[in-house]
């Protein structure tokens, strides 16, 4: 055999084993026993062990040095190759098993926190997550920045200093919108009770119709809604609220949008490197297309509102455009997940400018609950009333996930590049959705970005969707001209 095809063998099998552990983590979140979480945290850093030995070993550069891609996707294949194992072998296996084995052990007390509203009873756990992330870090960043280093692991080539610019431009425009929106007269809420099992069968119905093949996936119930797995296994979860389906509903959509791009990365690329999406932010561009601007579009919302009163009956909202409204409602919440498309990008900027001070020590544990508070109201003029609705919100720095939180908004500005193009690319596309059809759009993002995997650089691929660079412009001009027409200001 041939170093390419020896170094390919080798790492069909970690990636294998990868998925394995991919598989165990979304056990833990859904259907795992509270009892076993101190023995999961022993499997999981086992399995660590193994995969990192396995990414580090020897072999592998002597195979990089030697070995020569046959066409494009090899090229690709080596890139990503070359660059795990530069990463991994900078990070030694005590402390990748020592990362492994507390992030599993901490979403559960993260959960149990949350649960309690008692962030005291998460901080030692939190500043341990961190102490670990900060020497993983220094080991990858080699004299740089720490926050750059782990940002690397999410979304390759981006820095927080580029993130910190563009959010600086973004802001201005965000916060005028919000206050233009805010001052005018919002639609009322929701006010019914929508059962559990009649929200779980319309999720199902909307994963279908937005392409999600459940001959390959399924769907369950977690704390926060995931997407786990790739190729032909990418299961996705959701949650339920009685007075608000909308929280089951778009979670639904927005994890479908992860699995769609899994699902429909080409079968030849399975077990390597190319094999899953190229980046968190690209994945969130996914994700949030789904979600929002087909989603919640004024078209799709119409085919929506008829689907509910068959489900639900009357649920005390007049007609389409009443439930258009209702569906876009813009309000200063308390949950990022929840977040209106105006709100949704502060909740992220105030995450990302915490968590690099926490990286870089200017914010300690003991003071982010009083951070985060003061920083919220400041930014949404709302007191923060319980860790729940706070700081205690999100799963990920209990997973040790320093770096992603940013994606999200980087993931809605591609998301907006995107659907530039698309509308040029499908005339047709309100009609489409107006009849609960999305099959066109999906198979053009599955045509000109999802099939690729992680062929080509993140912002490479979506300048190849969508034609041109991708800058914040379309995404801000979309959110002035809904929300502008949709509150009349």
């Amino acid at each position: 055999m041939s170093a390419y095809e020896d170094l390919m063998a080798h790492d069909r099998t970690t990636q294998a084993l990868a998925s394995v552990a991919g598989r165990t983590g979304w056990d833990q979140e859904t259907v795992m026993p509270a009892g076993a979480a101190e023995l999961r945290s022993e499997e999981m850093a086992a399995l660590e062990a193994v995969l990192h030995a396995r990414r580090t070993d020897g072999r592998i550069g002597d195979w990089l040095s030697k070995a020569e891609a046959p066409d494009e996707t090899g090229a690709a294949t080596l890139r990503e190759l070359k660059r795990s194992y530069m990463r991994n072998t900078k990070v030694p296996e005590k402390l990748a098993t020592d990362i492994a084995r507390h992030t599993s052990a901490g979403q559960g007390i993260w959960a149990k926190a949350r649960a309690e509203d008692d962030f005291e009873s998460f901080a030692p756990t939190l500043s341990r997550m961190i102490d670990l992330k900060r020497e993983e870090a220094a080991c990858l960043a080699g004299g740089g920045d720490l926050y750059d280093a782990l940002l690397d692991d999410y979304e390759p080539g981006m820095t927080g200093a580029e993130l910190q610019g563009l959010f600086d431009r973004m802001r201005p425009r965000l916060v005028d919108l919000r206050a233009r929106v805010l001052a005018a007269k919002a639609p009322a809420p929701l006010e019914h009770t929508f059962d559990e099992a009649g929200q779980m069968a319309l999720s199902a119905k909307l994963a279908e119709t937005f392409g999600y093949d459940l001959s390959r996936g399924r769907i369950d119930k977690a704390v926060h809604p995931f997407s786990s797995g790739s190729g032909t296994d990418v299961r996705i979860t959701t949650r339920t609220s009685p007075r608000d389906p909308f929280n089951c509903f778009y979670s639904t959509i927005h994890e479908v949008g992860h699995a769609c791009y899994e699902q429909g990365v080409r079968a030849d690329y399975a077990l390597t490197p190319l094999g899953a999406g190229v980046s968190m932010g690209v994945h969130e561009s996914q994700s949030r297309i789904y979600e929002n601007q087909l989603g919640r579009s004024r078209a799709f919302t119409g085919w929506l509102y008829g689907q509910m009163r068959d489900q639900f009956g009357d649920f005390g909202v007049a007609d389409e455009e009443a439930f258009y409204a209702v569906v876009n409602r813009v309000g200063s919440g308390y949950i990022r997940t929840e977040a209106d498309e105006v709100h949704y990008n502060l909740h992220v900027m105030l995450r990302f400018d915490l968590e690099r001070q926490l990286i870089s020590g200017a914010l300690d544990v003991a003071d982010l609950e009083d951070a985060w508070n003061a920083r919220f109201e400041a930014d949404f003029g709302v007191s923060v009333d319980k860790p729940s609705n706070g700081v205690l919100q999100d799963v990920h720095w209990s997973f040790g996930l320093f770096g992603y939180f940013p994606t999200y908004s980087l993931g809605n500005v591609y998301a907006g590049c995107l659907y530039a193009s698309l509308r040029g690319a499908v005339p047709s596309l309100d009609q489409d959705l107006s009849r609960g059809d999305t099959s066109a759009a999906t198979a053009w993002l599955k045509d000109c970005l999802q099939q690729y995997g992680g062929l080509r650089a993140p912002r490479d691929t979506i300048e190849y969707a969508c034609g041109f660079v991708p800058t914040e412009e379309p995404l801000l001009a979309y959110l002035e001209d809904k929300f502008g027409t949709l509150y009349g200001v």
